[in-house]
């Protein structure tokens, strides 16, 4: 049996340590190439005498120097820090699926690289086609480069829509879990902590997609996601909210069908559909059990209360340049709040002046998109220390003179 070699950029989070949990339940279909860190020297060492991958890289030289002093192994010849050792661990000639699993926008460059190496490419990370779907859609058309989505929601899209033509659907449905403040007004969220919104009901995710969850930010950049992945218009692509996470997401036919993905809420499902595509294998997870499954909710998402969801509807719609001040703007607000320096419900403010402060233009490059993104986080990290203390936001509520 031949072993499909992969490589792993965000090896240490919550998606990487799954999907080395994959690769545990398949060593015979399965190897390690490269693995890719950010700062976590430790778990990333025992990682490397794990699985002794050909290809490392660290998010930088100190953390290099932590993991030697740590790695009771020898490092590979290939190895290296930054932007350059994420391309050097996807373009590696011994991979055959680079699973982008980092986040933030730091691992756009090692996955266009991938692209051009002719790897397959397996997406957990949305901020890549939020920033850059064009650049990397078209890219992999160029290459005949396989994309697949691991998200769970897109994942799902992929499988209700195999072997289908085109022209058989007509709407994507993405469910969303509401996160821990569904059902809450926005009033009701002024005073809510970083602990109170790391708190979901249904998945354990890193910290930013869990604030992300629960501003609904997460489901709006799935949606600019899903227009790039599956040629959807903004117009085609619907959200509703479904507590129970069974049903991972839908697709409409042309003549009304509704196809459903359901399954346990375990990463481990999508992420060996992507590693095992076209074929599928056995899970090493608890099947479900449909008699012992919650009654099965859907409602419709809380605009006003959560304003981030159109945010990024608008974002799509206007196309161009707006999806990256989007996401820019988002990466520095959620920084904030997780750092104490704003106000949850100032999250969406300072997203919205950002992008109102942006005239759209073409993004056709790499530096051009970077460009944009450095203009979005320098605005908005203005906007945020123009909006005061969180203390400060219950008294600008009063007067609304400050960023809630």
């Amino acid at each position: 049996m031949t072993k499909r070699r992969i490589a792993i950029l965000g090896s240490t989070g919550s998606i990487g340590t799954s999907a080395l949990a994959v690769v545990d339940a398949h060593p015979h279909r399965l190897e390690v190439v490269g693995l890719a860190a950010g700062s976590n020297a430790i778990m990333f060492a025992e990682q490397l005498s794990r699985y002794r991958p050909r290809a490392v890289a660290m998010a930088s030289g100190e953390a290099l120097d932590a993991l030697t002093a740590n790695c009771d192994v020898r490092l590979p010849e290939c190895h290296g820090t930054g932007s350059e050792g994420l391309i050097a661990v996807a373009t590696h000639p011994d991979v055959d699926l680079v699973l982008c699993a980092s986040s933030g926008t730091a691992a756009l460059e090692a996955v266009l690289a991938a692209i051009d190496a002719g790897k397959t490419i397996g997406l957990a990370n949305k901020e890549v086609l939020v920033m850059a779907g064009g650049l990397v859609m078209d890219a992999a058309r160029r290459k005949g480069v396989l994309i697949l989505p691991v998200d769970s929601e897109h994942n799902a899209i992929h499988q209700c829509l195999h072997g289908r033509a085109p022209g058989e659907w007509r709407r994507l449905i993405l469910t969303a879990s509401g996160g821990p403040f569904r059902g809450r007004s926005a009033a009701s969220l002024e005073a809510v902590t970083a602990a109170d919104a790391l708190k979901h009901p249904t998945w354990q995710m890193g910290p930013k997609i869990t604030i992300d969850s629960a501003t609904l930010m997460n489901k709006g950049l799935e949606v600019i996601e899903a227009h790039w992945l599956f040629g959807a218009a903004a117009s085609q692509i619907d959200v509703v909210v479904h507590p129970q996470s069974i049903v991972h997401s839908l697709v409409e036919l042309k003549d009304g069908s509704l196809i459903a993905q359901m399954g346990t809420t375990d990463m481990r499902l999508p992420i060996q559909y992507a590693f095992s595509y076209p074929d599928r294998w056995e899970a090493p997870v608890e099947l479900l059990d449909l008699t012992r499954a919650a009654p099965l909710e859907f409602h419709a998402p809380a605009w006003e209360d959560f304003p981030c969801l159109r945010l990024a509807y608008r974002a799509l719609e206007a196309e161009r340049s707006l999806p990256i001040v989007l996401n820019a703007a988002n990466e520095v607000a959620v920084a904030s709040f997780l750092e104490g320096h704003l106000g949850f419900t100032a999250i969406s403010r300072v997203i919205a002046e950002t992008m109102d402060a942006h005239v759209p233009a073409p993004t056709d490059t790499l530096a051009a998109v970077r460009q944009v993104d450095r203009w979005a986080h320098e605005y908005a990290t203005e906007r945020v220390k123009a909006s005061g203390s969180p203390a400060s936001h219950a008294a600008g509520v009063a007067t609304g003179s400050t960023i809630r």
